[in-house]
């Protein structure tokens, strides 16, 4: 596992971001589009993917995943699905992930940790730690350290 400073992948992650937006928001106009995970955080460093939070209303969840494989996403395998998330990934190689989740449920947490995050940089300092921490890691390991920390921070969050 590899990470990048924020200034070698959060421009051109920015700019996908956009491209995607445009193209999510023309295939689901009632969906809120939102720039989520590393690269939507200053200063945090990254694997250099992109993640986007796409919030739809519960009852279009399932037609909005449609919509969005109709796009050129397939279901990410390996990860939860309920009928409120569904994490979809890009069949272009362009290693952009989404995130489909019905507006409201418990799974806009994406939003939350993004947001505790950006307001406090010493814990984006603690989140690269953790990254420099676990290079050379398999996957696994490095997304159960991950999580764990993500699970402290909204904990965290949760009382403020």
């Amino acid at each position: 596992m590899k990470f990048y400073a924020a200034d070698q992948y959060q421009p051109a992650c920015e700019r996908l971001f956009n491209q995607w937006r445009v193209a999510i928001q023309h295939q689901l106009p009632e969906a809120r589009v939102e720039h989520i995970g590393a690269s939507s955080i200053p200063s945090a460093i990254s694997k250099g993917d992109l993640d986007i939070f796409v919030g739809v209303p519960a009852l279009q969840h399932e037609e909005a995943v449609a919509r969005l494989v109709e796009l050129g996403f397939q279901e990410k395998r390996n990860t939860l699905r309920t009928p409120e998330l569904c994490m979809l990934e890009s069949k272009q190689g362009d290693d952009v992930a989404l995130q489909v989740v019905a507006n409201g449920s418990e799974f806009e947490d994406f939003l939350t940790f993004r947001d505790t995050l950006r307001a406090n940089p010493q814990l984006v300092q603690t989140y690269n730690a953790l990254k420099r921490a676990c290079e050379g890691f398999e996957l696994d390991d490095y997304r159960e350290r991950k999580a764990r920390f993500v699970e402290q921070v909204l904990s965290s969050s949760a009382g403020l």
